[in-house]
């Protein structure tokens, strides 16, 4: 599933070629998505120059003067620029296309889990739409720190890599990105969240960024479906400590790497590394 690197990866990479220019017209193939395709959306971008392209979480929000076109990724989607020259005719995951005077960014998607929605502008700041008014911070702002994980998991007795799934505190540290922090931070993944010190709060809170920021430098991960916008597969899996590396020996004592299940996940640590 695409998590927050190849959101942010997928967003600069189209962000320069759309920003300014003029939606010619939507070419809307499957409505039926994870929720439906607003049936008037080819109508309410016709003309519409798109402004700027955000990410809040896992959404990406394009916003045009009328309003935000907002895309989830899903488990399987990406989003592709495609020159009109080299851009193939659809083929059969291809669901939404958004003509543009020299290229088609083509949303695609074998499993349909993700999402293209609509939020008028006259229904006020995207930010409040009830798919994004209940997110965790974002990971790079100054409001993630070590000292709000540390407020938000006292008592709690789930451990701290579900607390990190769950999105609630921080967006974005997906079952790849979960591991590899609890990593760079020395803490076991099963640990009970309440019993995480301040400390280690912190060191978390570095690892989280350090691990995201590292991510989106390699272009996120590629496990099987995720491409960049111009087709790419990102790198950051042949980096990990951790991650999918279970019976390898730690990258830093040399210790085998274990494996186990978390809530359905798998999740990976170094028993020597990790207290």
């Amino acid at each position: 599933m695409p998590e927050l690197p190849e959101v942010e990866v997928t967003r600069r990479g189209i962000e320069p070629y759309v920003t300014g220019r003029l939606v010619e017209r939507v070419d809307v193939r499957t409505v039926a998505l994870r929720w439906p395709v607003p049936p008037d959306l080819g109508r309410l971008l016709a003309r519409q120059a798109v402004r700027k392209v955000e990410r809040r979480g896992k959404y990406l929000l394009f916003e045009t003067d009328a309003g935000w076109f907002i895309v989830h990724l899903g488990m399987t989607g990406t989003l592709r620029v495609l020159p009109h020259e080299q851009a193939p005719g659809p083929a059969k995951h291809d669901h939404i296309d958004w003509i543009f005077d020299e290229f088609v960014l083509r949303y695609r998607d074998p499993r349909r889990f993700g999402a293209v929605l609509w939020h008028a502008r006259a229904d006020g700041d995207v930010y409040r739409h009830p798919l994004l008014a209940s997110l965790g911070v974002e990971p790079f702002t100054d409001a993630f720190c070590g000292e709000l994980i540390f407020q938000r998991t006292r008592g709690r007795t789930v451990s701290i890599k579900q607390v990190l799934l769950a999105g609630e505190i921080v967006v974005g540290v997906g079952n790849i990105y979960a591991s590899e922090s609890l990593f760079r931070a020395g803490i076991r993944p099963t640990t009970a969240a309440g019993r995480v010190s301040r400390a280690r709060c912190e060191r978390l809170a570095d690892a989280v960024r350090a691990t995201l920021a590292a991510a989106i430098e390699r272009g996120g991960s590629t496990l099987r479906d995720f491409v960049g916008s111009d087709g790419a597969s990102g790198y950051f899996q042949l980096d990990c400590f951790v991650y999918d590396r279970a019976g390898e020996p730690c990258r830093v004592c040399g210790a085998p790497i274990r494996q186990i299940v978390q809530g359905q996940r798998s999740t990976y640590y170094c028993a020597h590394c990790q207290r």
